[in-house]
This record gives C-alpha cells, structure tokens and sequence, in this order.
C-alpha cells in the first residue's frame, strides 16, 4: 500500500463523476496534505469543491484549490501526483513531474496496491457496464458484501474500508484506467473482454494502441490468472496460457458458447438458459455467457448464476424506457457513444426508430454508421457536434430519401422534432453514435436532460387525457 500520510499530494482532475472526488477524500483521510488543480473554473465544479470542503471541515483539514489552470510551482512542490484518466499521458504536465521525479498514481493505481480482496476486472468496447453488473449480481449470490466500482461513476478508493481479504471487488475499467495500469504493471487476478472495436481512436490514435491499452486487463496476471476472453482475443493475447477462457455465442470450438437449444454452457457445465435471460438482444446474450464463466470460475455455482440473472433486466442509461407516450417508446441509450453500440441498439429496438444521433467526433470512421442508419432508421434528428455535419452528409448520400432534421443545439427541440415524425408503436430512440462533448458534459449529462424532458412530456400528456384532449 503506498503510503501518503504527511505528504503533499496534487490531485490532477477532480471531475464531476466521483472518481476524482474519492481520491481526494481518501487522501485526506489518511492525512494527506491535499491541492486539486482542474483547467475547469470553479463554478461548473461547484458541488465536488463544496462535498469535499465540507470533508475536510470535518477532519480539521483543508484543501487548497488551482482551478482553471494547471501550475508548474504546483507540480514541483507535490510529493506525490495522483491524475484523473481524462489526463492525456502525453501530457507536459506528467512530463513535468516525470522530470522531477514525482511518482505518478491514479485512483485505480492506488486502489489495486491497496485493495485485500480479489479484483475481478472488466474492460471492452461496449457493454462492459452491463457485464460488471451481471458479474457483480452473480458474485453477490454467495458474497453478498461484493462490491461493484471503477468506471460506473463510484469511487473504488472510498469503497475500501468496506472491502476485507475474502470481499469479491468487480470494477468496471476503461481503456484509459487500463492504460496506466499497465504502465504501473497491475492487471486484476480475473479479467473479461466483451469484445474490442474501434473507439476512442482521438485519444489513443490508433486500433492498435487501443487494443493494447484494453489487453492490460490481463497482461500483468500472475500464473494463476483467469481471463475471459472472444476467441480471437484468447488467441492473440493468451499464449497457450491455462487461464485463458474463450467464449463466442457463435464458434461452437470456444470454451464457452451457447448450443442449438438454448444452454449456455462452460465446456461440459450448464450455466443457464436461455429462457433465464432477462435483458434484451443478443449482445446481452454474449455479455451475460461471459460474465457467468468468469462467475463459474470464481466459485458460483450455475444456480446462483440463473437467480442472477433473474433479478438483472436493465441498466442506467442503456436502452432505457423512460416513457410511452401516445404509443410510441421514448428509450435512453446516450452512453452509446461510438457507431458499434448504435448499430446494435438499431438492431434490438423494435417498430419504426426515431433516432436521435450526433455529437462530438472520436476520430471514427462514420460511414458504417450511416449506413446502419440508413438500414435501420425511419427518421433521423440530428444533434450538434464536430462529428454531425460528416454524419449528415454520409447519410443523406446513402439515403436520399430518409427524413433528416436537424442539427440541434437544443436537446428539447430535438425531442420535440422526434416527437412529430414519430409513429404509434414505434420508437424515439436517443443512441448518437458520438461523444457528447459542446452541448453536454458528458454522455451522462446527456441522458439525463433526455429524461427529463420525456418525462415533462410524459406528465403534460397525461394531464391532457385526463382533460380529454386529444395527441398533439
């Protein structure tokens, strides 16, 4: 465990999703002297400053703030730096402290040195928030105390007095977290990989890069690691390793795979059903295959796995129903931020499909994206954002005909413009396919402004009927 008792510690990044948050308390918990430094100005961190000043009132402490800016003098002053992983590691700043030989952590960094229970990890580009959960609801079948962190918006560090030498510990863990644990050489002891596309190729510039930023998940196991992984990625990444489990609910030679009629099994054991599953699509059929064999193989028996599942059928965020109004699905999907998850919500969603789509650029190639669109799209709303007027464009020349609107710098004009074209019995579905960055925060940000407005919506119309008027 790294000691940081008495030292002067910079957090680099205190963010708005608790990770930045929970180092900082944690830190000053076990009397750390505390300076955040974030280039965002102090109001739009207004309630993170405001929790964790009133942390520190409470332990007799203080935190000094360097908002708006990053400083040398704060870099060369600090100890000891602990970076948020919107942190860029080619970043003059880490180059500073590297020079001067400050060491460099992340709250995943220290978590894992820290951390007395075994770490399930779970990494993938997309569906790993539903995987983690489903492990985490299967794993809490035999250990109720299990505990679910890392990239879903609660902070591993403050989960830590809670987690003792037999506390499972599933974490969600992006490419960027993934990154830097591999730079400090820690891999969590049970891995999984839901699958590997393109994304996020703005930060890590290139399919190759990304690739070995998610291959960290198991790259530094010891000999009795066990990783889950597609079959091509098992090849590649598992060097004949014992460990190393491939699943594919369509290659019948994988470890673990699904058979003509519907068991899903791990070589000769029979975890579940398909008729046990309760989420929707069969990306949720793959993400639930792999997290019931790295379950299996940390000791849950096939009838946990199946209460389980019965109790998992959605999850924030991911093609949520937040209302039916005049007969059509308003449905959340905003944290499909790359074409892959888009492509795969247009597949699952069904009736006609509003779609919501658009945002900031990733450095994707969208014309797979538009050409999913112009399959499986009725009508199109575009909302602002450095990738939409490529998206546009791609579109309109595969589709001439389909119904485009847009762009919006007005989330509620866009619903509003969804609402007209939408049909009885089918869908407005908000899945962009892009980052959300200009107009929001973040993808979370986003959801919830959606929601919002269904919901007034949704409130308004069912004041009207009970006026008797009649759909607008």
């Amino acid at each position: 465990m790294v000691v940081v008792a008495g030292k002067r510690v910079l957090v680099m990044g205190l963010g708005v999703h608790g990770g930045g948050l929970g180092v900082a308390r944690w830190l000053l918990r076990h009397g750390a002297e505390v300076t955040v430094t974030d280039l965002a100005p102090a109001e739009a961190l207004a309630e993170p400053i405001a929790r964790l000043d009133a942390f520190a009132a409470e332990l007799g402490t203080h935190v000094r703030y360097t908002l708006g800016e990053h400083r040398a003098e704060d870099i060369r002053a600090a100890e000891m730096l602990v970076v948020n992983p919107a942190v860029r590691p080619d970043s003059p700043w880490l180059a500073l402290a590297r020079s001067g030989g400050v060491p460099i952590e992340t709250e995943m960094t220290l978590f894992f040195r820290a951390c007395p229970g075994p770490i399930l990890g779970v990494t993938g580009t997309k569906g790993k928030t539903t995987t983690t959960l489903l492990l985490a609801a299967m794993i809490r079948q035999r250990y109720p105390d299990t505990v679910a962190a890392g990239n879903l918006r609660v902070s591993a560090l403050e989960a830590l007095d809670q987690i003792g030498p037999q506390t499972p510990v599933v974490l969600e863990l992006s490419s960027f977290q993934l990154e830097r644990l591999g730079e400090a050489r820690l891999s969590p002891a049970y891995a999984l990989l839901t699958n590997l596309g393109n994304d996020h190729l703005n930060w890590h510039g290139s399919l190759a890069a990304y690739a070995n930023a998610k291959r960290q998940i198991m790259a530094h196991q010891g000999p009795d690691g066990v990783a889950v992984l597609p079959p091509e990625q098992a090849r590649e990444w598992g060097g004949g390793r014992q460990g190393v489990i491939s699943y594919s609910l369509t290659d019948p030679a994988a470890d673990a795979t699904v058979t003509a009629d519907g068991a899903f099994r791990y070589r000769d054991v029979i975890l579940f059903h398909r008729s046990d599953l309760r989420l929707p699509g069969e990306h949720n059929a793959a993400n639930a295959l792999a997290a019931a064999t790295l379950a299996y193989r940390f000791g849950i028996d096939p009838a946990a796995i199946v209460a389980a599942l019965h109790t998992v059928s959605g999850v924030e965020h991911r093609l949520e129903l937040v209302a039916t109004i005049d007969g059509v699905r308003y449905i959340n999907d905003t944290t499909a931020t790359n074409p892959a998850a888009t492509a795969v919500a247009l597949a699952t969603v069904p009736g006609p499909i509003v779609l919501l789509a658009g945002g900031a650029d990733k450095n994707l190639d969208l014309a797979a994206l538009a050409g999913t669109i112009a399959q499986g799209a009725a009508a199109v709303v575009l909302l602002a954002g450095s990738a939409t007027p490529t998206l546009q464009a791609l579109v309109q020349a595969q589709a001439p005909s389909l119904p485009v609107v847009g762009p919006f710098d007005d989330l509620r004009i866009a619903v509003a413009q969804a609402r007209m074209l939408a049909q009885p019995g089918g869908a407005v579905l908000l899945s962009p396919g892009c980052a959300s960055f200009g107009m929001f925060r973040n993808e979370f940000h986003r959801g919830e402004a959606f929601r919002q407005i269904v919901r007034e919506l949704a409130a308004v119309r069912a004041g009207e009927q009970a006026h008797g008027t009649p759909a607008q």
